[in-house]
């Protein structure tokens, strides 16, 4: 269906991709991962044919029809979701809206104007046919509740939704097209976990192939068939989802490194017999020889884990006491919604709780209000009586983040009394070396600003950290870096995130937002699935047994009349 055969890109900054060979055959679903920069982006766009590639081909039918969904999802909030749903298809489109205009011109139109309008509307109308028109718009509402929404939808504003129903507008669109690939990037960002698992099962029914760009390792896992990794600019491909990609890979790595020793040692053997003999009057040949045999073995490079990476633990938290966060009867309303009811949590030391719910339901609002930066319409909300000492990472570091100082200048500033060679440390621990150090923030990316902000939280020794989305724009060896750190982590962490994996790997309870009441599970995040199966399954017999005794009354009660 599609190959891509040995593509390289360089840009003026420097090699992006080296040598790039993997190919997409029908009913594949391909994951791409690698860190950030490694060019998986790059290689979408090449695939889409929105850039082109330094050296190497790409081999395709040249009717493969590619819908490409970008990480920003291209809405319009003026338009109606039927409106939006209609810019899939181009000249109908056109056609569609110039025929809707003059529908309402017509309404006031009188004389020659009428006459005009009405021919036109002829010409329109023939060609809106040709252009199979009244069949796209059974297809705009066959999609729909496809993708989830009521028929009644069609003529509400885009900008009456969340960001999760504007991406299923996107999706809408892009499966309007009829693609023979499907290229999607980043489908999760900002999604809550409800809607991240109606995407996964739906993209699971489609028998269109798909290439994925995510860091979500659970959406991988659940979704992928195939794993293609990008390292050092080469593609390596691995067949399975992503945990089976990470078992081979690590057989691989340890494979890669024994040989690696193994020839290592014997280079170094060989360099020696060289250095020794290299001057002698009766072996020296032997050692000229063997030094030229040693210019032409081609090296084996070490495994890609002895690469630099993200490196840090959190501070030893300072002794508090048990009672780290108490909410009592808490209530608030934002603008007309009714966000908690009197509701209560007790928080204590040595808890690392993962708040869920849907956007929108006051995750990041309940963070806030602990940290005393928004204050709550009624309640209680105490931080503990004996040194209890948070620190707070935002979700939006645009906003945390001074942008108009450079790196080096965001840590000195909290630390006036380190020196240049501390803080250089520091930094090199959050991947921040040489001149990066002076750039400014507003040029960071977002996994930059990322990696600088949690470099901030570990000045200061905090036993309460507050993490809200700190997952967001971080490549997946970051993520494992920041897990590993809140498992060894000896204080209290509270977390809004909706990677479930990372999730899974830290929280010790589960506290989910509902109704405007806190629902406390204690355990981790696989206790919690448990749990929340055990409760379908009880709300189902429920509804079982109402039915059936509804059936009783309704036959007792019709027996009884039959009597009288």
């Amino acid at each position: 269906m599609l190959r891509l055969e040995h593509i390289c890109k360089i840009y003026p900054t420097g090699e992006v991709l080296k040598d790039i060979n993997w190919e997409v055959k029908p009913g594949d679903r391909i994951g791409l991962v690698g860190a950030n920069g490694a060019g998986k982006s790059t290689q979408m766009k090449i695939i889409a044919g929105q850039i082109e590639p330094t050296s190497g081909e790409i081999i395709r039918p040249a009717s493969l029809n590619i819908a490409y969904l970008n990480q920003e999802f291209d809405v319009d909030p003026t338009r109606t979701v039927k409106e939006e749903l209609w810019q899939a298809f181009g000249e109908a489109n056109r056609v569609h809206s110039e025929l809707d205009k003059i529908h309402h011109q017509l309404e006031t139109a009188s004389g020659d104007e009428l006459d005009s309008l009405l021919n036109r509307m002829d010409k329109l109308q023939r060609l809106y046919e040709a252009l199979n028109g009244y069949a796209l718009e059974a297809e705009i509402d066959k999609i729909l509740p496809e993708v989830g929404f009521e028929l009644e939808d069609a003529d509400r504003l885009v900008s009456a939704f969340s960001g999760g129903w504007q991406m299923r507008m996107s999706l809408g669109k892009i499966l309007l097209q009829f693609p023979d690939l499907l290229l999607l990037d980043e489908p999760t960002n900002h999604l809550d976990l409800e809607t991240i698992e109606w995407l996964e099962n739906y993209l699971r029914k489609l028998e269109t192939p798909m290439v994925i760009i995510s860091h979500d390792r659970e959406f991988l896992d659940r979704l992928c068939t195939q794993i293609v990794e990008t390292e050092r600019g080469v593609s390596s491909t691995y067949l399975g989802n992503y945990s089976s990609y990470l078992e081979q890979k690590s057989e691989n790595a340890s494979a890669q490194l024994n040989a690696f020793e193994r020839q290592r040692k014997e280079l170094e053997k060989q360099q020696a017999f060289v250095e020794k003999f290299r001057a002698s009057a009766t072996r020296s040949t032997q050692a000229k020889s063997r030094e030229k045999l040693l210019d032409k073995v081609e090296r084996i490079e070490a495994p890609a884990s002895s690469m630099r990476t993200l490196n840090f633990r959190f501070p030893p938290a300072p002794r508090s006491g048990r009672e780290i966060v108490e909410i009592k009867n808490l209530e608030h309303v934002y603008g007309d919604k009714i966000l908690f009811l009197g509701t209560d949590l007790f928080i204590e030391r040595g808890d690392r709780i993962a708040f869920l719910g849907p956007n929108g339901c006051g995750k990041s609002t309940l963070l806030k209000m602990i940290m005393g930066m928004e204050k709550q319409t009624s309640g209680t909300i105490k931080l503990g009586e004996h040194n209890v000492i948070p620190s707070y990472f935002e979700q939006n570091q645009a906003e945390a983040l001074d942008l108009s100082k450079t790196v080096i200048e965001t840590i000195h500033d909290e630390v006036p009394d380190w020196k240049n060679e501390e803080v250089r440390t520091l930094l090199g621990q959050f991947l921040f070396t040489g001149d990066m150090v002076f750039k400014k923030v507003e040029s960071l990316s977002g996994g930059e600003k990322a990696r600088l902000a949690l470099a901030k939280m570990l000045l200061i020794p905090a036993n309460l950290l507050i993490l809200d989305e700190p997952t967001n724009h971080l490549d997946i060896p970051a993520k494992e870096t920041l897990e590993n750190a809140l498992i060894n982590y000896d204080g209290t962490a509270l977390i809004v995130s909706h990677d479930r994996y990372f999730i899974s790997q830290v929280a010790n309870k589960i506290v989910e937002v509902r109704d405007g009441e806190f629902r406390v599970y204690l355990g981790d995040y696989h206790y919690y699935l448990d749990k929340l199966e055990e409760e379908r399954q009880a709300a189902k017999q429920k509804a079982l047994a109402a039915a059936e005794a509804a059936k009783k009354a309704a036959k007792a009660e019709k027996a009884s009349a039959k009597k009288k």
